[in-house]
């Protein structure tokens, strides 16, 4: 049995997460992380997903709680990351981050960690779009510059970082596909008398608005035709699903860094 604590359990991720750990025999609940001044500090687990009181607490200091744990899976801020990573090392439990939005100072943090402890990182833990990875490599090496790309995103109204971290993803990919450098020639939003497009650009668009979980499309424009690669999540289950996979898989590792597509066998 994989003993778990979850970082962010209060959010909407979080209890998604714990959700479906709950009905999984493969894992033991052991707590949940919030920041301090959670509303809900000290309430048991059980009582955030709706059902019987687990014995796990929700608490804001991880490091008792990690010494009890085999996995910590982290869906909380960017900023709290390092300061997360410390008591990883510390305690020496396996670390799956699904936070977005980690600059790469922070992932550089995260590479150094894996020498010592055992870390999935990836900007989306959903099934689906690291299949979406695989197919955008495929696609941005096959087709040449005859074909534009751009990439579109979507996400609900309280996403905070824009573009969504898988995105940025769908972009580094393309550039190493393309051999095209994404800091000169990513193009984020356009606006006024920008001349005409080169064949080196990429743009990346982000819209905000209602409830959307999470839809990314890679659009490959070419003269007389066009194809669209397209993934929508319709419930956060997705990710939580992914994220589970991936504590699983790091379980019996020891040390090393890893994303979801190795996590899925797909490299």
């Amino acid at each position: 049995m994989i003993r778990i604590v979850v970082a962010g359990a209060a959010g909407r991720m979080g209890k998604a997460i714990l959700c479906l750990a709950h009905q999984d025999p493969a894992f033991k609940i052991v707590g949940g992380l919030e920041h301090e001044d959670c509303p809900l500090m000290g309430e048991d687990v059980g009582d955030l997903i709706g059902c019987d009181a687990l014995g796990a607490k929700l608490v804001s200091r991880p490091d008792v709680l990690l010494k009890e744990a085999d996995v910590l899976i982290d869906f909380t801020q960017a900023a709290a990351v390092p300061e997360t990573l410390k008591a990883v090392l510390k305690t020496g439990v396996r670390y799956v981050v699904g936070t977005t939005g980690i600059k790469k100072d922070v992932l550089k943090l995260l590479q150094a960690a894996s020498k010592k402890v055992a870390i999935v990182q990836s900007p989306n833990m959903s099934i689906g779009v690291n299949v979406l990875f695989g197919l955008t490599e495929l696609a941005g090496k096959f087709l040449d510059q005859a074909y534009d790309i751009e990439i579109s995103e979507i996400h609900h109204r309280g996403k905070k970082d824009a573009p969504s971290g898988t995105a940025l993803k769908l972009l580094e990919i393309l550039s190493v596909a393309r051999q095209i450098n994404s800091e000169k020639d990513a193009r984020y939003g356009r606006k006024g008398d920008i001349g005409a497009r080169t064949r080196e650009e990429i743009g990346v668009m982000a819209l905000r608005g209602g409830d959307v979980v999470g839809e990314h499309t890679v659009y490959f424009l070419g003269s007389g035709e066009r194809i669209e690669l397209t993934h929508r999540a319709t419930s956060r289950d997705a990710f939580a699903l992914g994220a589970l996979k991936a504590a699983k898989f790091v379980a019996g590792k020891k040390s090393g860094f890893f994303d979801m597509r190795q996590v899925l066998g797909l490299t």
